[in-house]
């Protein structure tokens, strides 16, 4: 579906107006043609994943440079009517300056949303100072509100995927976003009714997103009256779509034939693609 019916203030107007009330699913395309397949759906906004677009080009999550993210958000914001959010890892600076001009570029691409981690991809030390993560914050707010400032900042606490489990420290870390800008909050990895209930009413009023990454027992119901304003799942449907390329390639590397099975139907394809490139 082409693009241009819908202007980027439009789609971002949108997405604010998907955070203000109820819960929404923010399924994470990893390229144009799972974009549009999603906009198919009646999904109302997508969200990048880092880890799926990185597998897509051989490469592992947190290793592509900013330019191959930026055009990855370029051609994902192109192909949907959408509003999409850039899962833009942890603002590519190395100071504050530097994630300001990052993310300046990033809302450049025309995204709705832009997430911005405190992840230091460091094992000993895998989390910045929160005074540090915060400067970038600000900076990111800056950068936003500059180009006009109808951008969703998304603050991203990361404490639960890099092995400090700590809720209280997530909660602290949040509650620094939301004051250094963030409009939506997140922590990745949070798990239970009392840790999501907990993150919720420590920022509210700001929206929070909640991660379902595996096979979870909540619904979408179940997440909304706990406060959720929006779920993502991360790279889930990447890590689906390559379950079933890894089974149908081992089969083939068996010598067999039968790893096909749950394959889609070209027809099928084709017939939902058809004037939609």
């Amino acid at each position: 579906m082409p693009a241009t019916a819908r202007t980027i203030a439009e789609k971002r107007a949108e997405f604010r107006a998907l955070h203000a009330s109820g819960c929404f699913v923010l399924p994470n395309p990893f390229d144009a043609g799972s974009a549009r397949y999603l906009q198919g759906l009646g999904f109302k906004a997508l969200a990048t994943t880092s880890s799926g677009f990185a597998w897509s080009r051989g490469h592992a999550d947190n290793t592509l440079p900013r330019d191959a993210i930026l055009a990855h958000l370029r051609e994902i914001a192109a192909a949907t009517d959408l509003p999409v959010n850039a899962d833009f890892e942890n603002g590519f600076g190395d100071d504050p300056e530097g994630v300001a001009e990052s993310v300046g570029l990033a809302v450049e691409t025309g995204v709705a949303g832009v997430s911005v981690e405190d992840s230091t991809r460091d094992g000993g030390a895998p989390l910045l100072p929160v005074a540090v993560a915060v400067e970038r914050m600000r900076a990111a707010r800056r950068a936003i509100d500059a180009r006009g400032g109808d951008t969703i900042l998304v603050g991203r606490a990361e404490n639960f995927v890099v092995g400090v489990p700590d809720l209280d420290d997530a909660i602290a870390r949040l509650q620094a976003y939301a004051e250094a800008g963030a409009d939506c909050l997140y922590a990745p990895g949070i798990k239970t009714r009392e840790e999501i209930a907990a993150v919720v009413a420590a920022v509210a009023p700001k929206p929070v997103n909640v991660l379902i990454g595996s096979q979870s027992d909540f619904t979408l119901d179940d997440l909304a009256a706990l406060g959720v304003r929006r779920v993502s799942v991360g790279g889930a449907l990447a890590r689906a779509a390559w379950g079933g390329f890894l089974h149908a390639a081992q089969r083939l590397a068996e010598g067999r034939f039968d790893g096909f099975e749950h394959a889609a139907q070209g027809a099928k394809l084709d017939a939902f693609f058809q004037d939609k490139g």
